[in-house]
């Protein structure tokens, strides 16, 4: 990465970062502008510049070049095929309007740096936060996204993760379905838009994550299966073409894309998307693998996470070296855990359910103190195969637990939360259980005041491609506790503007009694969690769980964190039950009103719960 340094007004010091990489449009030494684009399929290639149209040069090896002088930043510019149609670049900064027009060439060196000092958190110290750009606030902006960093770090959350920006077809939509993937989504703001919101949550002390999707590209507005097909496999996913990893220019432009994305905009860290369906088992050595260690060689000397979204429940990307340091990747979303939580307190055993429906108890002990629901295991229906691996071997931050997210709520066919199904008590014992566990614990945008606010899936396709039709939606919902009394009439249209509107989070529910309350018990927990818990995770190695009991709504775990034991006991049956004994300091207890300090506990009230460090 190239760093320049200049003098501030207050006479610190302030960075411009570019990251340099094979696609796109680049600032030269020289001051000019290097337009280059791999099209293997094409014989010949303009670079239409402003209103002039330049022929680019053709290597042996399918990439076209052209330099030229006195490009000013803001500058359209798109490339023009054989056959007249008119594409943006695919490695593009930004947009002039949408992804079917041109492109805008950008000086990245105009955006002047703050945080000259800031070295990101370690990963223990992880308290994430998703969010939607487009629906956290009504603007739907990251300039309207940075005006609230200030509640979140006050609340005690340390990551603000992103969905996707990557631009993509429409106004508005998740985001998983980008076709430019270094172009943040015009809707949003500019690149030195974003920026400044990361600038902002640095200022804060908030670390910034961002969802990227190489599993495949979006549909509306893929211009690269046309002219360099190549980088696309024939066959997909539901969602649009897998990338061929066979291809160096694929694996390039993934590998750049990343270190674009860590480096030139300075996020703290990567999610990327259903990493199952990445599919590269030919080549020497998996994208995934080489990716992370392109990140861990280049970016040094500040702290960097990478996070796999992954059904697989495998362990081969999450290996500890012999000193504990991370190899490849952090963390990877625990679906599992949600997945038993869920169906346990709504009673929805349908869809992706089924195979937790059963067994609530031990399987939720087991998450906790082991990592992964399934280890090793068949699922009724799903013949002899073997799902998930053994994982208590990993340390406990490698796995990130949720209690919702984008995706169980969003795909629900009413947009709702857990919230809206469980009462006050339940949802207070969910929260701590989520936050006091040694597992990194991730909520949805409004959890922290226990936001009721609905959210859709929503989009703006055009018509004619026939995407998450009304049917594909139905069968989405019924795969999140949707039963086979819901039809098609009661699916909300992805595509109506008000599905969207809808969805946008209601900040005014943070300032009702309900609201404040559950704010203040957020708060409460997360403090807790960073003066007692997170101290005992710094270089913490696995092997550290041990489920003392979990049957019959009864559950006892146990974390040895070091030369500490960290406890959790807990009662969700209506009566008092006795658990294994637990002694040390209370560090949190429910109800509210039991005794604290010092505790030797054998009997837990109902529907209580306790932290105790002992």
């Amino acid at each position: 990465m190239n760093v320049a340094q200049r003098p501030t007004a207050n006479g610190g010091r302030s960075q411009s970062r570019v990251s340099p990489k094979s696609w796109g449009a680049e600032y030269t030494a020289a001051g000019e502008v290097r337009f280059r684009i791999w099209a293997p399929s094409l014989k010949a290639l303009t670079l239409r510049l402003a209103d002039k149209d330049l022929p680019m040069s053709r290597t042996f090896d399918g990439w076209f070049e052209l330099s030229v002088s006195n490009v000013a930043p803001g500058t359209p510019y798109a490339y023009v095929l054989p056959d007249g149609l008119v594409v943006p670049d695919p490695a593009g900064r930004a947009l002039k309007d949408d992804v079917h027009g041109p492109s805008l060439v950008v000086d990245p060196t105009a955006y002047r740096w703050r945080d000259g000092e800031w070295q990101g958190r370690p990963w223990r110290e992880a308290v994430v936060y998703e969010l939607h750009v487009g629906t956290f606030t009504a603007e739907g902006t990251f300039a309207a996204a940075a005006e609230k960093l200030a509640d979140l770090a006050e609340a005690g959350i340390s990551v603000v993760e992103l969905m996707p920006v990557a631009a993509f077809g429409g106004t508005r939509g998740w985001g998983y379905d980008g076709v430019l993937l270094y172009t943040p989504h015009p809707s949003y703001g500019t690149p030195d838009d974003m920026k400044a919101f990361i600038d902002r949550a640095h200022e804060l002390g908030l670390m910034v994550m961002l969802d990227v999707v190489y599993n495949h590209f979006g549909i509306d507005g893929n211009y690269l299966s046309v002219y360099a097909p190549e980088v696309m496999h024939e066959e997909g996913t539901p969602w649009g073409p897998t990338i061929d990893f066979e291809r160096k220019p694929s694996r390039d432009f993934v590998i750049e894309n990343a270190l674009y994305w860590l480096e030139e905009f300075h996020l703290d860290g990567l999610r990327f998307d259903a990493a199952d369906q990445i599919r590269d088992e030919t080549s020497a050595i998996h994208i995934l693998e080489e990716l992370a260690l392109a990140v861990r060689e280049r970016l040094t000397g500040r702290h960097v996470h990478l996070v796999l979204e992954d059904a697989r429940g495998i362990t081969r990307f999450h290996e500890r070296d012999k000193d504990n340091s991370v190899r490849f990747y952090d963390g990877v979303w625990n679906d599992g855990y949600h997945h038993l939580i869920h169906a346990w307190a709504t009673g929805e055993h349908g869809g992706h359910y089924k195979p937790f429906a059963r067994d609530f108890w031990p399987r939720i002990g087991k998450t906790l103190a082991s990592g992964f629901a399934l280890q090793g295991e068949t699922i009724e229906g799903r013949g002899d195969e073997i799902f998930g691996e053994p994982s208590g071997h990993l340390p406990p931050v490698t796995f990130v637990n949720f209690i919702q997210n984008h995706d169980q709520v969003g795909n629900r066919v009413g947009g709702d939360r857990l919230w809206a199904q469980i009462d006050k008590g339940l949802r207070e014992r969910l929260m701590a259980m989520l936050l006091l566990s040694p597992q990194i614990p991730l909520v949805f945008m409004g959890d922290e005041f226990a936001s009721r606010s609905r959210f859709f899936f929503f989009s703006d396709y055009p018509e004619e491609l026939q995407q998450n039709t009304p049917d594909d939606r139905l069968q989405q919902a019924r795969d999140f506790g949707a039963g086979d009394h819901v039809t098609v009439d009661e699916v909300p249209d992805p595509n109506d503007p008000e599905t969207f509107r809808i969805s946008k989070l209601d900040w005014e529910e943070m300032n009702t009694s309900n609201g404040r309350e559950a704010r203040a018990y957020f708060k409460t927990l997360v403090g807790k969690r960073r003066d007692h818990l997170m101290p005992l995770l710094e270089n913490i190695g696995g092997d550290t769980g041990q489920v003392l009991k979990a049957q019959d709504g009864i559950l006892a775990v146990d974390w040895q964190l070091g030369e500490t034991l960290w406890q959790l006991r807990a009662n969700f049956t209506d009566v008092p039950a006795k658990i294994p004994p637990v002694r040390g300091q209370v560090i949190h207890v429910l109800p509210t009103s039991a005794e604290t300090g010092v505790l030797d506990l054998a009997e837990l009230s109902a529907q209580g719960l306790i932290f105790v460090r002992g």
